[in-house]
């Protein structure tokens, strides 16, 4: 996974909570206070999660909850600033959303990038099914994006569960 995610993480938890609450969190998750993620990096997608785990249990918070904030603080104040170009290319959330696959293979070329993709299909004009593809079953993450894109948008995205890793999303709703 690329630093990148857990530095958006890093901003969440400081802007929201403060900085001792962060040291506390890389501490609990066995790293040093100062440790800092960089953004290009390859980080081990282990640790990552310990990080996130070991934030819901300084948060007080459940593993959806800290999805739901970090996508909506995502889309709604990191992604615009650090990807604006991709971020502002777009005018509605059905249409960032299904770029998503050419975005990720575009700001995560590495060797090591291990990247989600998505299949699409359109069902009618409010309508598409979403198919999430990743070996990271990081499916909560997921969900709490298309939420945080709905936020960006300010558009009502209804998300209905078809499967672990497929969904119904009705825009407008």
């Amino acid at each position: 996974m690329k630093g990148v995610i857990a530095n958006c993480l890093y901003e969440m938890v400081v802007n929201r909570f403060g900085q001792v609450r962060w040291k506390n969190i890389l501490s609990n998750s066995g790293l040093p206070e100062n440790h800092q993620f960089y953004n290009h990096h390859d980080i081990d997608d282990a640790m990552i999660l310990k990080v996130v785990g070991k934030t819901c249990d300084e948060l007080g918070i459940t593993l959806e909850q800290a999805a739901d904030a970090f996508g909506e603080y995502w889309m709604t104040e990191f992604a615009p600033r650090k990807y604006y170009a991709f971020v502002l290319s777009h005018t509605s959330a059905r249409s960032f959303l299904l770029s998503m696959s050419r975005v990720h293979q575009k700001v995560t070329n590495s060797e090591n990038a291990n990247p989600p993709n998505f299949t699409f299909e359109e069902l009618d004009n409010n309508r598409i099914t979403m198919t999430y593809i990743s070996q990271r079953n990081l499916e909560v993450f997921w969900i709490g994006l298309i939420k945080g894109v709905g936020k960006y948008f300010k558009e009502n995205i209804d998300i209905k569960p078809i499967s672990k890793s497929k969904v119904e999303l009705t825009f407008g709703v």
